[in-house]
């Protein structure tokens, strides 16, 4: 009976050794990941338009302040007069041109004003403020922006830099870097808007109380997908998710428990990112956007699913129109992925691209932008995505109208 009873206790004292490891583990984790936050939170050059100002906490849309209010939870976000919408993007290597474009498409839009957070190679950082510190005056009065260095925990760097392109895994560490910035959107450098940013930020208000991300499918038709028919991990809903645009409540991401299937213990999200990565690394084929499709796989409850005019590619037509919003509303965000704006596989998005990039600020948006690009998107119609361009203009000629209407109005 002696002996029972000592395997018993033997048996107890390693459990509780074990769950000892366990939590020292995690708690380790924890440090290592406030320790690198709290050294990067001093380190970034806040150059442009007030520079040194301090980053405050920013909600939505300011115009649905009282809907959101009543919808969010303990986490919510507080009224602010603000109603700046805040854009990051990450730059690495041969993408100046490309990031310059797609700030270009936020400013000529929107009417409302914009901070940009823009992390980059520190050879891009004068590139960057000098390109910028070129616009008009009277577009520059639009915005703010900050340049960032590109940082990633010491330990790991190297191989989260590595990650699919080179620096794309940094956003996912942008809300422990930005502790200050509420909420932020997120797009690749290959983004075009064609709408104002304001109208996406609106969707913050959105959210119900546990949703804290926002995101479209990877792919509307199933038969071409390519997480359910290719991938080796899990991956959200039924055709997964597309990260190039990315709209994030950073304060409810950063206060979240998620579940996973690591441990039994839910983990925040500066705990979550390299044990997933270490676990699933030899089966992910697209770098950080398999992690989040891993992650809110777990959490589907999390994520608010925005429809694919939010984040258009050319999956979206390269076989045929899939994406019925766009047919019935536009096209209101492009996404010009696959290089699709610098080779001849696809003329209809190059077009785009380039009648957005040679447009010369202050000239006629109808005249200078618009009809040149009508024309150029007319010479495309042997391809599918060129059949279907008109809907790359119907929510652009809206948004053109609506600016030279203002500009009108001011005169």
């Amino acid at each position: 009976m002696r002996c029972y009873l000592h395997a018993f206790l033997l048996c107890v004292l390693l459990s509780l050794l074990s769950l000892l490891y366990v939590f020292s583990q995690l708690a380790s984790t924890l440090e290592d990941a406030d320790g690198w936050a709290a050294g990067q939170h001093g380190v970034p050059d806040r150059s442009g338009h007030e520079s040194g100002r301090l980053l405050r906490k920013m909600p939505g849309l300011a115009g649905l302040r009282d809907r959101e209010d009543s919808r969010r939870s303990g986490s919510s976000v507080k009224n602010h007069s603000d109603e700046r919408s805040h854009l990051a993007v990450v730059a690495c290597g041969p993408r100046l041109e490309e990031t310059l474009t797609m700030l270009k498409s936020a400013v000529l839009f929107s009417k409302k004003p914009l901070h940009f957070y823009i992390f980059a190679e520190e050879e891009l950082h004068n590139n960057f403020r000098d390109a910028l510190a070129s616009w008009p005056r009277t577009v520059q009065a639009k915005f703010n922006f900050t340049v960032y260095p590109i940082t990633f925990p010491e330990d790991n760097a190297k191989e989260w830099k590595k990650l699919f392109k080179p620096c794309a895994s940094q956003r996912l560490f942008l809300p422990l870097i930005l502790k200050e910035v509420d909420s932020l959107l997120y797009v690749d450098t290959d983004i075009l808007f064609l709408q104002p940013v304001e109208d996406i930020w609106a969707l913050l208000s959105q959210f119900n109380s546990s949703q804290l991300a926002a995101m479209a499918p990877e792919h509307e038709e199933p038969r071409i997908g390519w997480y359910n028919r290719f991938a080796r991990h899990p991956y959200y809903g039924k055709t997964g998710i597309n990260s190039g645009v990315m709209l994030m409540n950073m304060t409810r991401l950063r206060e979240k428990f998620f579940k996973n299937d690591m441990t039994a213990a839910s983990l925040q999200w500066e705990e979550i990112l390299m044990p997933l990565l270490q676990k699933y690394k030899l089966n992910i084929t697209w770098g950080d956007q398999d992690l989040l499709n891993i992650i809110f796989h777990q959490n589907p409850e999390s994520l608010y699913v925005f429809p694919c005019q939010w984040n258009y590619r050319p999956d979206h037509c390269i076989y045929g129109s899939n994406c019925k919003q766009a047919e019935e509303e536009g096209v209101f965000i492009l996404h010009g992925n696959r290089g699709v704006y610098h080779d001849d596989k696809q003329p209809a998005f190059r077009a785009v691209y380039e009648a957005i990039q040679k447009y010369p600020f202050g000239e006629n948006m109808e005249a200078s932008l618009l009809q040149p690009l009508e024309a150029s998107l007319q010479t495309t119609t042997h391809t599918y995505c060129g059949r279907a361009s008109h809907l790359f203009t119907k929510r652009l000629k809206q948004s053109i109208m609506s600016v030279q209407q203002d500009a009108t109005k001011r005169r």
